[in-house]
């Protein structure tokens, strides 16, 4: 049985309709669940006059927080569950592979939703992740439509 599942989350609700059913998996077996999030790498924020407002590591630092935040309470709808919670900044597949082997994870739990029609052109984030994952991956099809997808 897992130990360690790696639960990528990307603020969308459909992404998030995998977590109770991880949530019961782990309610029952008692492992420990890992909510991730991966954010892109920032630039530098300009204002309209072309000053930097913010720097790199100043807006990283914010993104961080933020996503920290929506895990936390995410992660707060998960009681009597272990759970931690990480933001990650670069690619999604490439960091959420990264993280599933630094974390020596025993499964990821990803949910898969119907997409748009250009979507269809290229592998979605769970398909990749689903081929190219070292361990096994829990692929949830989600019956709503991302709205949110490129």
């Amino acid at each position: 049985m897992a130990k360690r599942i790696l639960v990528p989350l990307d603020r969308t609700t459909a992404s998030a309709a995998i977590l109770p059913l991880v949530a019961d998996v782990a309610r029952g077996a008692g492992p420990t669940l890992r909510l991730l999030q991966v954010a892109p790498v920032p630039d530098a924020v300009e204002g309209e006059d072309g000053r930097v407002i913010a720097y790199a590591d100043q807006e990283m630092a914010r993104l961080e927080s933020e996503g920290l935040e929506y895990l936390d309470a995410l992660a707060a709808d998960l009681p009597d569950v272990a759970v931690e919670c990480v933001v990650r900044f670069g690619q999604p597949v490439r960091e959420i592979l990264v993280e599933a082997e630094a974390w020596d994870a025993d499964l990821i739990a990803v949910t898969a939703t119907r997409s748009r029609w250009f979507d269809r052109l290229r592998r979605g984030v769970a398909d990749r992740i689903y081929r190219q994952a070292p361990v096994p991956v829990l692929v949830y099809r989600s019956g709503a439509v991302n709205p949110d997808a490129p």
